[in-house]
C-alpha cells in the first residue's frame, strides 16, 4: 500500500498500492506491466473498481474535503500527486439509485492538471491547502494552493526559499510514508515539512546535510518574520552509520525537533528571535513519553504517528511537568524557555501566576542575565491585553529583554535574512488573514512599534520638576484624573481585610506616574492602531495599568503568605525579625524590577519598604539606602516616626538623620 483516501460523504475510496514486491517479481515469468496501479472503488454497495492510474512511478492519493458545506455534495475531487512531478485533480460525479451510490460516467472522469514539474509537495488536511515545491527562473519556489468549500481553489502564496533542493525524491507528507522495501524505486526524499499556526505563523523546517558524522543540521524558516535559522547540533554520543532522520512536529505555537535518544528541540514560532525562549532539551528530558523509535511521523498538528506500532499519539505539553521543569533548572536559558512557555503558551492565569510567584520568591537571586519578576510582569501583560484584541500583538512588548548573547551548548545558529512571501489573494480569511497580518507587521517593522519605558522616563523626570506653569498644572491634573481611574478598578486591595497594607495612603508621585503612564500608552496606542477609536484605546491603557499594579499587589500577597507577616502593623519601636528582612529584600527586588522598567507601584508600597528598613537595618545602612533611592522617605512613614520614637540618643540620631534628608518645600 502507498497511500488511500475516502471521501468526506464516505462513499468513495481512492487507493494506489504496489502489485508485487522486488522478490515476486523475479519468480514471475511474466512480471506485471506496470509496478505502481491507482484505483477508485465504491465503498457501498455496488464496490465497482475503477483504474485511474497504472504506471511505474508512485501515485499519491487525496480526496479535497469541503470545509464548510451546508448539504452532501452531489462532486468529490481527488488529487492525484506523482512521482513523475506533476498534480493532477480528478473531478467524480456520483448518482443515487435508492441505497446505492454510484460513479456517474466513470470512463469519462474530468481530469486537471494542476500543477507540473514540481519537486515535493505536501497536503495540509486542516487547511485544505496543498504545498509544492517548483523552479522558477532557476530557484526554487515555494507555492501554496487553497481549496475552497465551493471546490474552487487559488494559487494564493509564492515565496523563493532559501535552500537548494537539486536532485531530490519527491516526498509527500502528511499522505503516506515509504513502507516498502523496493529500493530500487525509492529515491532517498528530502526530509522537509511546511507547518502553519491558528496565530498566523508559516514556517519550513528542512534536514540539512551535516558537515561531519558527528552533527546534525537543521533549517528553520520562519517565512513570517522574514528569516530563517540554521541550527548545527554537536551530538554527546556521535555515530556516523546511524542515521539521523529528524522528525518535525508543529505544537502550533512551538515546532518540535526530535531526534530519539539525542534532543528535542521546541523552536518558539511566535517569537523566534531570541534563542532563550526556545527549548534545547538533551537527556532524560529529551522524550516524547515513551516514543524512541525513529519510525515517526507528523499526520495532523500535534499528533505523530509511531510506525513501529501503529499507534497515533497526541502530542501536548503538560504544565505541571513545565513547571517541575522551572524549579530543576539551573541555566537562565532553560528557565527564560519555561516562563515563556508557560506565561505565553499555556496562558497566565491567576493560579499559575501565583505558582510563578512562588518560584520567583525562592529563585530570583539566582537569574543572572534576566530579571524574573520584569519578566512575569511584561508576559503576563500581553498575554492577558492579546487575549482581548489581537491588534496589540505588535504594539505591546512580550518580554523586556532587548538582546542575548548566551552561548548554549552544543547548538550553534546563524540567522539568514529572506524574502517575505507574496500572498496573491489580497481578501482572506482564517489562517491567511492573520498571515497577512504578520506580513504586513515584519514589512513594516520599526522598533518604536512596541511601548518602551524611555519616553516615560523622561516625561516622569519633566513632570517631577520643580516648574510650576499653568500648562504643567492643567496636565497634571488630567495625569491625577487617569490615576484615578486605574485605582477604580483596584477597589479589592483597597479592603480592611486585606493583608499587606497598601493603597492606605495618597502617594503623590506614584498616582502621577501611573496617569503619565496611562497617557503615554494612549498616545502610543493612537499612533500605531489608527483603526481603533477613542475609547476602545483609553480603555485599554487603562486595564493595562491597572493589570500591572494589579500584578504587583499579587506578588506582595504571595511574599506576605510565605513569610507569616499577617496583618502587619508599622512600629518604630520594634526591632524586624529575619522573615522582615527576607521581605524587604524581595521589596528590593521588585522596587529594581519597576524602576528599570519606570513602570508604577501602588501606593502605599514605599512606606512600607522604608518601615521594614527602619525595623531590620543598622543606621548607616539604612542611610545608605535613602541616599542611593532605594528606600524613598514618605510623609506617613516620617510622621510615625517622630510621633513614635522616645528621646533616647539612638532614637534622636535617627531622627535627626532622617530630617536633614527630608528634600525642601517648594511653594
Amino acid at each position: 500500500m502507498i497511500s488511500c483516501s475516502v471521501n468526506s460523504e464516505k462513499t468513495l475510496l481512492a487507493v494506489s498500492f504496489l502489485q508485487s514486491t522486488t522478490e515476486e517479481r523475479a519468480n514471475l515469468l511474466f512480471p506485471p506491466v506496470s509496478k505502481c496501479l491507482t484505483l477508485l472503488i465504491e465503498i457501498h454497495p455496488v464496490n465497482n473498481v475503477k483504474v485511474l492510474k497504472a504506471v511505474d512511478s508512485w501515485i499519491r492519493v487525496q480526496f479535497v474535503y469541503p470545509v464548510a458545506d451546508t448539504f452532501a455534495s452531489p462532486a468529490s475531487y481527488l488529487l492525484l500527486i506523482s512521482e513523475d512531478k506533476y498534480i493532477e485533480k480528478i473531478d467524480i460525479k456520483v448518482v443515487r439509485e435508492g441505497d446505492s451510490v454510484m460513479i456517474e460516467n466513470a470512463s469519462q472522469l474530468s481530469r486537471q492538471r494542476i500543477v507540473d514539474d514540481i519537486f515535493w509537495a505536501q497536503w495540509d488536511m486542516l487547511e485544505q491547502t496543498l504545498f509544492y515545491i517548483a523552479s522558477k527562473e532557476s530557484r526554487d519556489t515555494l507555492y501554496c494552493i487553497q481549496f475552497y468549500p465551493d471546490k474552487n481553489f487559488k494559487l494564493i502564496l509564492e515565496t523563493p526559499l532559501d535552500i537548494n533542493l537539486d536532485d531530490i525524491g519527491l516526498k509527500s507528507v502528511n499522505l503516506d510514508f515509504n513502507c516498502s522495501q523496493d529500493q530500487e524505486m525509492i529515491s532517498k526524499p528530502l526530509n522537509i515539512q511546511v507547518f502553519t499556526s491558528e496565530t498566523g505563523c508559516l514556517c519550513i523546517c528542512c534536514n540539512l546535510v551535516p558537515a561531519s558524522p558527528e552533527e546534525v543540521t537543521y533549517s528553520v524558516s520562519f517565512l513570517h518574520k522574514g528569516y530563517s535559522k540554521i541550527y548545527t547540533i554537536t551530538l554527546e554520543r556521535g555515530d556516523s552509520s546511524e542515521v539521523k532522520d529528524l522528525t518535525f512536529l508543529n505544537l502550533d505555537y512551538y515546532v518540535a525537533v526530535y531526534l530519539p535518544g539525542h534532543f528535542l528541540h521546541l523552536l518558539n514560532t511566535r517569537h523566534p528571535d531570541l534563542m532563550c525562549y526556545n527549548f534545547f532539551l538533551t537527556g532524560g528530558n529529551a522524550k516524547i513519553n515513551s516514543l524512541h523509535t525513529n519510525a515517526l511521523l507528523s499526520p495532523l498538528k500535534s499528533m505523530v504517528l509511531d510506525r513501529g506500532t501503529g499507534s497515533i499519539f497526541t502530542i501536548a505539553i503538560n504544565r505541571q511537568a513545565l513547571l517541575q521543569f522551572l524549579w530543576n533548572s539551573k541555566s537562565d536559558n532553560d528557565r527564560l524557555a519555561a516562563l515563556h512557555c508557560l506565561l505565553l503558551h499555556i496562558g497566565s492565569t491567576k493560579e499559575l501566576e501565583t505558582q510563578i510567584i512562588q518560584w520567583i520568591i525562592e529563585n530570583a537571586a539566582t537569574c543572572f542575565t534576566f530579571d524574573p519578576i520584569q519578566e512575569l510582569l511584561i508576559a503576563s501583560l500581553y498575554w492577558r491585553m492579546c487575549l482581548k484584541d489581537s491588534k496589540l500583538d505588535s504594539v505591546l512588548p512580550y518580554t523586556p529583554l532587548l538582546y542575548w548573547n548566551e552561548d548554549i551548548p552544543g547548538i550553534v545558529c546563524r540567522t539568514h535574512i529572506i524574502s517575505l512571501p507574496v500572498l496573491k489573494v489580497q481578501k482572506c480569511k482564517g489562517f491567511w488573514e492573520k498571515l497577512g497580518s504578520s506580513l504586513e507587521c515584519s514589512r513594516c517593522f520599526d522598533p518604536h512599534m512596541c511601548f518602551n519605558s524611555k519616553l516615560l522616563r523622561l516625561e516622569r523626570d519633566k513632570l517631577l520638576s520643580d516648574e510650576r506653569t499653568e500648562e504643567r498644572t492643567i496636565y497634571t491634573e488630567s495625569m491625577l484624573e487617569n490615576a484615578k481611574k486605574v485605582f477604580s478598578s483596584l477597589n479589592k486591595w483597597n479592603t480592611e481585610e486585606n493583608m499587606v497594607p497598601l493603597f492606605q495612603e495618597e502617594d503623590y508621585q506614584q498616582r502621577l506616574l501611573t496617569g503619565l503612564m496611562v497617557a503615554q500608552l494612549k498616545d502610543h496606542l493612537t499612533r500605531h492602531l489608527q483603526h481603533v477609536g477613542k475609547k476602545q484605546i483609553d480603555q485599554i491603557a487603562v486595564d493595562y495599568v491597572s493589570k500591572s499594579l494589579d500584578l504587583i499587589c499579587l506578588i506582595m500577597e504571595n511574599v506576605w503568605k510565605k513569610y507569616g507577616l499577617g496583618p502587619w502593623i508599622f512600629s518604630c519601636r520594634q526591632e524586624g525579625r529575619l522573615d522582615e528582612m527576607v521581605v524587604f529584600c524581595i521589596m528590593c527586588q521588585i522596587l529594581q524590577a519597576t524602576s528599570g522598567m519606570c513602570m508604577p507601584l501602588p501606593p502605599g508600597f514605599h512606606t512600607l519598604h522604608i518601615a521594614l528598613g527602619i525595623r531590620c537595618l543598622p543606621l548607616h545602612a539604612l542611610l545608605h539606602y535613602i541616599d542611593h533611592g532605594v528606600l524613598h522617605l514618605t510623609e506617613k512613614c516620617v510622621m510615625k516616626l517622630l510621633k513614635e520614637l522616645d528621646n533616647t540618643e539612638k532614637n534622636e540620631k535617627l531622627k535627626l538623620s532622617i530630617l536633614i534628608r527630608l528634600p525642601e518645600v517648594t511653594v
